[in-house]
């Protein structure tokens, strides 16, 4: 069972102490000056010693993250392997590359639109950030909403740096994408009367947030799968996708595959690709901990990137701002932003409240950072420090029962060390939680390279520098189905032609003109965790 530290328990009696007040006069939003500088101040997308420029491929002469430019850099898997394309092992017309959400649902609108569809995932199908979604997912479907209220929402929340033609079809398609998932069996929480129950995430002026508890991305994913395996679409599990293959005319025509267990080399054939590799929490950029499931590591990138397909907005990533700081065991996972939709706040180690609770993410998390490094008004824990995320206050404010209805499984999380969140706060610090940049992508989901289309968190621009809660989830359900269906109808008159791995050759000539001799693998595909020896 957790002990609190003799700090800690003073803290927290101060907590105790300012809840009636704070009940009653809640934190102000900040003015647009003021967001500005606690995000210049202290958001780490905002560390320039973090970030260095890219010397080759499509986003030459950018500033990416060390860690994705060791990858984006690195050397190819292929190479100097003897690798056989005349007899490919699978031959289908549309390869899905991921396991996750926007991949089955690509799979599933591919094949309702008549295609041959072959899913690979380097884990098993569901082994993705989607299934560790919590909060919800959004759509303006309510009387007293819109798609164009939904758009100014996100397109503020994103810094308006979203390619507005992907936001507009995000938006637009959401009330559908809804629908589309109760049709195939979600159960989204809803009033006696039927109505589905929306709350307000950070940054949205009206309450579009449908859920299923806190665990709506489980329930979501779990009904996708049953979908992909009742429609029995293959699925290749625990085998990577570790370089896109091309034609002679430059167009995706498939991808070189290795199983992770016995590094057999295979090859997938296809007449349209679909990368749907999710997101890269596991590279711990900056050294932070991470909400992400073990696989994500960036793969879609590096594959589209050496294939020739330019990336958007790679330099930012979003540190959700509630990540558990402690018990230690569960150190970086997730705190759902629906805790704070349903009334529990932000206060330092003095009991003070210092952020509306409901700002953006990328300033939420700031203004942490900012309250326990530059001000030094942190609670000291195991792994560094963290503030108080007030808990019991939704219960004062929704009534007697209302976290365990609501959000059941942040009770269990917290209640396996012994903390009960409807008596306890519990102690936060932002967390890496989602790639806001990802491959560049038109609105029929083709990127660059032709015959290579991409959905999920893989996609750079649709939420531009900062994603609402929410908002991924709708993604990978609006991208992933016109990814599956441009990708299904655009295979129907795709004619093949020699396979060959010609650009991962001149991309090794690139690296050694520019003096790069890179010793990392990439893609990763997995993160390290063995024990480095000190020096």
């Amino acid at each position: 069972m957790y002990q609190y530290t003799e700090e800690q328990i003073i803290s927290m009696k101060k907590v105790e102490a300012t809840r009636a007040e704070r009940m009653k006069n809640l934190f102000p939003r900040m003015s647009a000056e003021e967001k500005e500088k606690v995000l210049k101040e202290n958001h780490p997308d905002y560390i320039e010693s973090a970030y260095e420029t890219l010397k080759v491929g499509p986003n030459k002469g950018d500033k990416v993250l060390h860690e994705l430019a060791d990858l984006l850099q690195g050397k190819s898997r292929v190479l100097g392997k003897r690798i056989n394309l005349k007899k490919p092992d699978y031959d289908v017309d549309v390869l899905v590359i991921g396991g996750g959400g926007a991949g089955s649902s690509a799979a599933i609108t591919a094949h309702a639109n008549g295609a041959n569809v072959m899913m690979v995932t380097k884990l098993r199908i569901g082994d993705a950030n989607t299934m560790m979604a919590e909060g919800g997912i959004q759509a303006a479907d309510k009387e007293n909403d819109s798609p164009s209220i939904h758009y100014l929402d996100a397109f503020g929340g994103g810094h308006f740096a979203a390619k507005r033609e992907l936001l507009y079809k995000l938006v637009t398609e959401a009330p559908d994408a809804i629908l589309w998932l109760s049709k195939l069996g979600v159960m989204f929480d809803k009033a006696p009367d039927g109505t589905m129950i929306t709350t307000h995430g950070g940054g949205t002026s009206r309450k579009r947030m449908h859920a299923c508890k806190d665990y709506s991305g489980a329930e979501i994913m779990r009904t996708l799968r049953d979908e992909v395996l009742n429609r029995n679409i293959p699925v290749v599990d625990f085998t990577a996708a570790i370089e896109i293959i091309k034609d002679d005319e430059g167009k995706a025509c498939g991808a070189v595959l290795m199983n992770m267990e016995t590094k057999e080399i295979l090859i997938a054939r296809a007449k349209t690709v679909i990368i749907a590799t999710g997101g890269a929490g596991r590279l711990h950029y900056q050294g932070f901990p991470t909400s992400n499931h073990y696989g994500a590591t960036a793969d879609g990138l590096v594959l589209a990137y050496r294939a020739g397909a330019k990336l958007l907005y790679a330099d930012t990533l979003q540190y959700h701002p509630t990540g558990a700081a402690e018990p230690t065991q569960i150190f970086g996972a997730l705190v759902t932003e629906k805790v704070r939709s349903l009334g529990a706040q932000l206060v330092n180690k003095d009991g003070n409240a210092f952020v509306y609770s409901l700002e953006t993410r990328d300033v939420t998390a700031s203004s942490i950072i900012r309250e326990c490094k530059q001000r030094h008004n942190g609670v000291k824990t195991v792994d560094g420090e963290g503030v108080w995320l007030d808990t019991p206050m939704i219960e004062l404010i929704g009534g007697e029962g209302t976290i365990e209805k609501r959000i059941p499984a942040m009770m269990r999380m917290f209640g396996k060390y012994g903390i009960d969140i409807r008596k306890e706060p519990i102690l936060i610090y932002p967390t890496l939680h989602y790639q806001n940049g990802g491959i560049d992508i038109s609105t029929d989901g083709q990127s660059g390279v032709e015959n290579l289309y991409v959905a999920g968190e893989a996609v750079g621009g649709i939420h531009g520098r900062n994603r609402l809660m929410g908002n991924s989830l709708l993604d990978i359900i609006v991208f992933g189905r016109n990814a599956g269906k441009y990708a299904s109808e655009k295979a129907k008159t795709v004619k093949i032609g020699r396979m060959n791995l010609d650009h991962v050759k001149a991309f090794k000539k690139e690296l050694d003109e520019a003096g790069i001799n890179p010793v990392k693998f990439s893609p990763q595909l997995l993160p390290n965790y063995t024990r480095q020896p000190s020096i």
